[in-house]
């Protein structure tokens, strides 16, 4: 084993960011802190979570309670039905998940997403963030290279700025543009994987938070990349949304009014999962 814990964090929009921080918080009120693994897989807003996760600024209580500020001023954008569509042709058309994913990545890079470009989403998220550096506890941010279709995790070896890692991988496509790094185009990590859990191979105890609970033909689901880490030894716990967390999330994940809503949920949902998470998260402690 590479290493003993793993937390991974999936994508899932705002209402994802809201929802992993009540659960997050609900388990640690609970006694059951997440916040010392080893390492922390973020996808999208799950890349969000995990840089102010990791920044040792901030406890899992004031991370919830940053979800119930007031979205006035936050700009809405929307995935729409439209936009799903575009990505169902796609995965129609192709025959496996690089070419899928090279078709999205087209898709974005071809996409008006209005004014402001690149700087002003880079803005947004660089606020968003409590911290500009890699944390030292490690942490992996996901996103796929709108050209090749391949994944690039970034980390604090890469080279490349926290700000526009964390960038990238939220960078929805069609949504907001892609996002330059090291002179290639990325895209959200979530193309390829809601979770992305597959970086946790080698970690003994993984638990997966997963606001998106599907997955759909070249896109692995997260409870069949969560079997795949069984199947190599590891015990995983997986998470995901609850009925009433899905109500919550309303029917645009992008909509700043839902997050802390879908914050509230995730802590009351995090009740139902404290003797599980717990299980795992402490086996093997000393």
């Amino acid at each position: 084993m590479s290493g003993d814990t793993a937390l991974v964090l999936g994508g899932g929009g705002l209402t994802g960011i809201g929802w992993e921080c009540g659960v997050l918080y609900g388990l640690a009120r609970a006694g059951v802190d997440l916040t010392t693994a080893d390492l922390v897989v973020g996808t999208s807003a799950g890349s969000v979570v995990g840089a102010q996760l990791t920044s040792g600024l901030l406890t899992a209580q004031e991370l919830y309670e940053r979800q119930l500020g007031d979205p006035t001023g936050e700009a809405t954008a929307k995935l729409g039905a439209g936009l799903l569509a575009r990505y169902a042709v796609a995965m129609a058309r192709s025959r496996t998940a690089t070419a899928y994913r090279q078709r999205v990545g087209a898709m974005a890079l071809a996409a008006d997403t209005g004014a402001g470009g690149e700087a002003e989403r880079r803005k947004v998220l660089a606020a968003r963030l409590v911290s500009h550096e890699w944390p030292e506890r490690r942490l992996v941010v996901t996103a796929v290279d709108a050209l090749t279709g391949e994944l690039k995790a970034f980390d604090r070896g890469s080279g490349d700025g926290l700000v526009d890692a964390v960038s990238a991988s939220c960078a929805v496509p069609g949504v907001w543009p892609p996002v330059t790094v090291g002179g290639r185009r990325f895209i959200d990590g979530g193309i390829r994987s809601a979770t992305n859990a597959d970086l946790a191979a080698g970690y003994a105890r993984v638990v997966i938070l997963a606001p998106i609970s599907l997955g759909s033909g070249l896109v692995p689901s997260p409870s069949a990349q969560a079997e795949r880490l069984r199947e190599a030894g590891a015990r995983v716990v997986l998470i995901t949304p609850s009925t009433a967390a899905r109500k919550a999330f309303g029917r645009n994940v992008l909509d700043p009014t839902r997050r802390e809503p879908a914050a509230r949920a995730g802590l009351a949902q995090a009740e139902e999962h404290v003797e599980e998470t717990a299980a795992v998260w402490s086996a093997g402690a000393a």
